[in-house]
């Protein structure tokens, strides 16, 4: 079965303290899960009309483990710690090859 990657790019951080609350209860959350962090910052560079926006990249077992963290209880409450109007990010789940 083919690994997954939780992709997250943030395109703007509007408050810093609840950015710092989301990952204290994030990165805990998503280890637990099975997630191996193994993108986290800027870009070194960007190349091809790229954007230099903050990156996450999680490595899961498969799609469906990633959607379980992202669905899962703490991973909710550490949503509710980020608010709604925190940051303006995109998040992706792409299967590996």
């Amino acid at each position: 079965m083919p690994k997954a990657y939780w992709i997250s790019t943030y395109h703007a951080i509007h408050d810093e303290a609840a950015v710092a609350a989301y990952g204290k209860l994030a990165g805990p959350s998503l280890t637990a899960s099975g997630g191996k962090f193994i993108v986290r910052g800027m870009p070194n560079m960007v190349k091809e009309g790229g954007k230099m926006l903050r990156t996450v990249v999680i490595e899961f077992d498969s799609v469906a483990a990633a959607q379980a963290a992202y669905e899962s209880a703490s991973y909710k409450e550490a949503l509710a710690a980020l608010g709604s109007n925190a940051v303006v990010r995109d998040i992706r789940i792409v299967e590996g090859v």
